[in-house]
């Protein structure tokens, strides 16, 4: 995949990590935070805390985090409300956008409808001059 971005970037996708780094040691710094991102295996967390210590901190957070429902559920509420937010300024946007194509579509036939009438009275008038005429 080509994007254009600013910066450099690397992707990489977490899941393809996880199956081929399975039952490796964690040698570099890199490796721990794929594997801090990737697993939540206790026996991946063990090594990962013993080859680095100031992991710890990061799992203790993660861990209070999920021990307190009312806050995950919270956050989730926040996201949940966004994507709604959203979502509703998208079908306004649709609204609009279709709005404005009917009102365009409206113009154009009225306009039609207009030089229909004209040609109609235009027909008329030549009817009525022919009768006068006969």
């Amino acid at each position: 995949m080509k994007l254009n971005l600013l910066q450099e970037y690397v992707f990489v996708p977490l899941d393809i990590y996880r199956k081929t780094h399975q039952n490796k040691s964690i040698n570099t710094r890199l490796e721990g935070w794929l594997s801090f991102l990737s697993s939540d295996r206790p026996e991946d967390v063990i090594a990962l805390i013993k080859k680095y210590p100031d992991f710890r901190k990061m799992y203790e957070q993660i861990y209070e985090i999920c021990q307190n429902i009312e806050q995950v559920m919270g956050m989730f509420s926040k996201e949940l409300y966004e994507l709604d937010r959203n979502t509703v300024r998208y079908m306004i946007d649709e609204l609009q956008e279709e709005n404005a194509r009917q009102k365009e579509e409206n113009a154009r036939q009225k306009e039609e409808l207009e030089r229909k009438e004209e040609e109609l009275q235009e027909a008329l008038r030549r009817v009525k001059e022919l009768e006068r005429k006969a």
